[in-house]
């Protein structure tokens, strides 16, 4: 079994740009950073920052052009595609984004609490995701995440 999964906690660094191709579907593309705090052997905080392209279909587009903004928390969950193409100068060019498939979005400002977006789903919105695992009757504790 194979598995391409990505779960992002961070904040917008544009705003979402959102267009109609020409099948008449919404496609929003936008960027986010995560950040990673560690303390390195000198005892020194480090801070690392990463940023990630995400691309949004349909519904979930429409839902982003309307809510998010640059400096929004949001939860993207989704997977990775990498896209290949040859530019005008005859150069292959490649670019990974993150597909997304359901987003939450956590911030507070201007917000009624913490809404989700899942267009795929007939649910009503979640608070937060929900633990996936094999057997349930079995439920996944933070604690007993080894990371």
């Amino acid at each position: 079994m194979d598995l391409n999964k990505v779960m992002l906690i961070g904040r917008v660094t544009r705003d979402p740009e959102v267009r109609t191709i020409p099948s008449g579907q919404s496609v929003a593309t936008f960027a986010m950073a995560t950040n990673r705090q560690w303390t390195d052997q000198a005892g020194q905080k480090q801070d690392k920052a990463e940023f990630h392209n995400i691309v949004a279909w349909r519904k979930l587009a429409e839902i982003i052009q309307q809510y998010v903004k640059k400096g929004s928390k949001i939860y993207i969950e989704g997977r990775v595609e990498t896209r290949s193409w040859t530019d005008p100068q005859g150069v292959k060019k490649y670019r990974t984004e993150i597909v997304a498939e359901n987003m939450i979005m956590l911030d507070s400002r201007g917000n009624s609490g913490v809404a989700a977006a899942n267009p795929t789903m007939s649910k009503p919105a979640q608070t937060a995701p929900e633990p996936v695992t094999n057997n349930p009757s079995e439920e996944i504790r933070v604690e007993d995440i080894p990371f």
